[in-house]
């Protein structure tokens, strides 16, 4: 087999294995609680079932709403083929493609807008407008730790600025590393809609947020949009573990700490989730201000240690 090949099976892990980290996060927060909770493969139940299903549209809606979860999961998966999976080189690498990644994810996320604007719905048009203001806050904090990744590396590419840790000089980037990764967790839980930011499993209807975009989705146009938003968790996850991956070993042993790093996120997630509850809508920027100062600390530690 090529190097290729070989690197294009970087992306299986995150199709296969993505709407387990969702099963993770509920069985996480069923424990807490003290309660038995649903099979951790119960995400792959749900998409099975709404696959099986056949999909319902509006009269006012047009080929927007129809094309809408099919363009998000689109530019979702092409943003997981510039990933690296543990030892597995990302299949698409090139200087730049950080940009790319980010504004990946934001065309999938401009494509649930404006399918949900097209629905002519005034409620589901309250929630476009919220996702629309809280990813502007989010957004530039996401690129001040792209930006501190790759001032730290001294590259352009999520392949180089990610995994590629040396054991002799971590302990030197612990302090930047800590303010960036910690910011990035607050993105991770804003951009996937998980507490204190959004609710997932809420139902009412003036604190809702991504869930009111698409409400009016049904059976193979959901499955898209949860899958989706399963494998958008698992590339922020990604970012966040192969921030502290280190450049040697074994290969399968550098997979089990990548997979063990994805599966601790999920279990962080659901901690978090347990202990925390949901901010009011107007403290959510002052939560994503306080990402961007953090990555904006990590950046000033990196300029105070002589990077060029």
């Amino acid at each position: 087999m090529t190097a290729h090949w070989w690197n294009a099976l970087a992306v299986l892990p995150a199709l296969l294995l993505s709407p387990l980290l969702l099963g993770i996060i509920g069985k996480t927060k069923a424990l807490a609680a003290g309660r038995k909770g649903a099979p951790l493969l119960q995400p792959y139940r749900d998409l099975l079932r709404l696959l099986g299903k056949g999909a319902v549209y509006g009269r006012t809606a047009t080929w927007v709403f129809r094309a809408a979860p099919a363009i998000s999961l689109a530019a979702i998966l092409t943003a997981s083929l510039m990933l690296s999976a543990g030892p597995l080189a990302a299949p698409l690498a090139f200087s730049g493609d950080l940009v790319l990644f980010a504004y990946l994810l934001a065309l999938s996320r401009f494509a649930l807008i404006a399918g949900a604007m097209d629905t002519g719905s005034a409620f589901e048009g309250m929630g476009a407008s919220r996702e629309a203001a809280f990813s502007a806050f989010a957004e530039p904090a996401f690129f001040l730790v792209l930006g501190v990744l790759a001032w730290e590396e001294k590259a352009l590419s999520l392949s180089a600025i990610l995994g590629g840790a040396d054991v002799a000089s971590w302990s030197a980037k612990i302090p930047s590393l800590a303010l960036a990764a910690t910011a990035l967790f607050l993105i991770l839980l804003a951009e996937n809609s998980r507490i204190p930011v959004d609710d997932p499993a809420t139902h009412l209807e003036l604190t809702m947020i991504h869930e009111v975009m698409v409400l009016d989705h049904s059976g193979p146009d959901l499955a898209f949009i949860l899958y989706g938003s399963a494998l958008k968790l698992w590339l922020f996850s990604a970012v966040l573990v192969s921030m502290f991956m280190f450049s040697s070993g074994p290969a399968w042993v550098s997979m089990a700490l990548f997979l063990g790093g994805m599966f601790g996120v999920a279990v962080l997630v659901g901690v978090t989730e347990s202990v925390m509850a949901r901010l009011r809508l107007g403290r959510v920027p002052q939560l994503l201000g306080l990402a961007a100062v953090l990555a904006g600390l990590a950046a000033l530690l990196l300029m105070a240690g002589g990077r060029p």
